[in-house]
């Protein structure tokens, strides 16, 4: 049963990385390029490209020629939603007593398998660390 779920994590979490991504060009940026999120995740445009499509082709992205990406109402509630559980994990991490960098990191990768029961406890345990 465990495997399934990371499985099916593992399906979603390149989708979640990109929408969250173009979420955040935007507000740093005002745009989100194809080009600025290559650089971002480090991969060739090609690849980026190729992803992007198929995030069109689900619904989540809208794209003109020559213009920047748009999130769809779907794609803001993923990205949003992502955008969350990240913030959670990141402050539940921190909150341990691990540094930023640590907490950035394995944040990046908690924040895509980790349960809605258990993000749940971890933002009450913030909260309780908050007061």
């Amino acid at each position: 049963m465990s495997f399934s779920k990371v499985r099916n994590a593992h399906k979603i979490e390149n989708t979640e990385d990109y929408l969250e991504l173009i979420a955040d060009l935007h507000n740093q940026n005002g745009e989100a390029r194809i080009v600025d999120i290559a650089l971002k995740l480090g991969i060739a445009q090609a690849t980026a490209n190729k992803t992007i499509k198929r995030l069109q082709a689900q619904g989540y992205i809208t794209k003109e020629p020559y213009r920047s990406l748009f999130l769809t109402i779907k794609g803001q509630k993923i990205a949003s939603y992502s955008k969350k559980k990240h913030k959670i994990v990141y402050n539940f991490l921190l909150n341990l007593g691990l540094d930023n960098k640590t907490a950035a990191a394995d944040s990046e990768g908690i924040e895509h398998h980790v349960s809605k029961k258990t993000l749940e406890k971890m933002e009450k345990f913030n909260k309780i660390k908050k007061k």
